[in-house]
């Protein structure tokens, strides 16, 4: 990869449970101006006050490089781990996504939510709530399709990701 390259990195961070750790981490990424694509944290470890937090990020090598080292510099932060150099890895988002309509619209959307394996959480008469789990490009897909039949709303978690086999997070 050439030093211009940008690319997509998926950062899984393992960070002390305490107050202002999210805002030590976001600072990091501002103050340099760098883009988070996507940011999504929750507590992993009652017992020993450990969260997760992971990061979609774009740059360069050096400039990945220079993130993960910055992040593993801060005081809570156990781990670091940039899943997408280091072996196959799962991610995936969660949605929540509201289409308006009714009649053929409403048929149409049920169909393809069938299609796409999303469930319907809430239904009315006039509206459909749809929640679905999947990579961000099937639920890009699928928001692109609800669009033209009513489009109304669509909540997004963010990406959440884990490393496939045996490989984990040390603390």
């Amino acid at each position: 990869m050439s030093d211009t390259t940008q690319r997509t990195a998926t950062i899984a961070v393992l960070v002390e449970n305490e107050a202002g750790v999210l805002a030590r981490v976001i600072g990091l990424f501002s103050g340099r101006g760098y883009n988070i694509e996507s940011l999504t944290v929750a507590p992993v470890d009652e017992a020993r006050r450990l969260s997760r937090i992971t990061v979609v990020t774009t740059g360069t090598d050096m400039i990945i490089e220079q993130i993960k080292a910055q992040l593993d510099r801060l005081v809570p932060v156990h781990t670091v781990s940039d899943l997408t150099l280091e072996g196959p890895h799962l991610v995936r988002e969660l949605a929540l996504i509201k289409v308006v309509g009714r009649g053929e619209s409403r048929m149409e959307a049920l169909r393809l939510g069938d299609a796409f394996r999303a469930r319907v959480v809430d239904a009315s008469h006039e509206s459909l709530t749809f929640e679905m789990t999947g990579t961000a490009e099937k639920i890009d897909a699928f928001v692109a399709l609800m669009r033209p039949l009513g489009l109304a709303e669509v909540s997004r978690t963010g990406a959440v990701a884990i490393a496939r086999g045996p490989r984990s997070l040390a603390a």
